[in-house]
């Protein structure tokens, strides 16, 4: 930068501008975000959940009981819990979480959210429940279970 603007600049009060050597350090900082595993992680699509569509997703808890989920892609889901008590209500994506909003046997004020399923058949992760508890959670092929009694 000439000496002639860089005083015409000061003299302004307007900032004086980042010289190639000062901005090194920010330029350096904004490449190591940009590919650290935190960036990668912003730039993952969303969650396809359609591996669950005529499937059935099985969650496991600490006593063994398993409850039962099924999506369908119109954004409803029915499920079976741990008691064989029925439910349903509405699912979404909420950038990495896979949420359920129950409106059936009684409506929900919240929405639930957990991580999203990722793979296909076959695929297990490990979850916590609504009540807090660690579950196991695994999408089986084809709809599944005793049907859920009345709730």
């Amino acid at each position: 930068m000439s000496g002639t603007i860089a005083r015409a600049m000061r003299c302004s009060g307007m900032p004086k501008l980042m010289t190639p050597v000062s901005a090194a350090p920010a330029l350096a900082l904004a490449l190591a975000l940009a590919t650290s595993p935190l960036a990668a992680q912003a730039k993952s699509p969303a969650p396809d959940v359609s591996v669950a569509f005529g499937n059935t997703i099985v969650s496991t808890y600490p006593d063994n009981r398993q409850g039962r989920l099924w999506l369908k892609a119109d954004g409803s889901y029915t499920a079976a819990g741990r008691r064989n008590t029925s439910s349903s209500g509405q699912w979404s994506l909420k950038g990495e979480k896979f949420c359920l909003r129950q409106r059936k046997p009684v409506s929900a004020p919240f929405a639930f959210c957990t991580a999203a399923p990722t793979g296909g058949i076959g695929t297990s992760w490990k979850a916590k429940a609504v009540t807090g508890e660690a579950i196991t959670v695994s999408v089986v092929k084809g709809v599944i279970g005793p049907k859920p009694k009345a709730g």
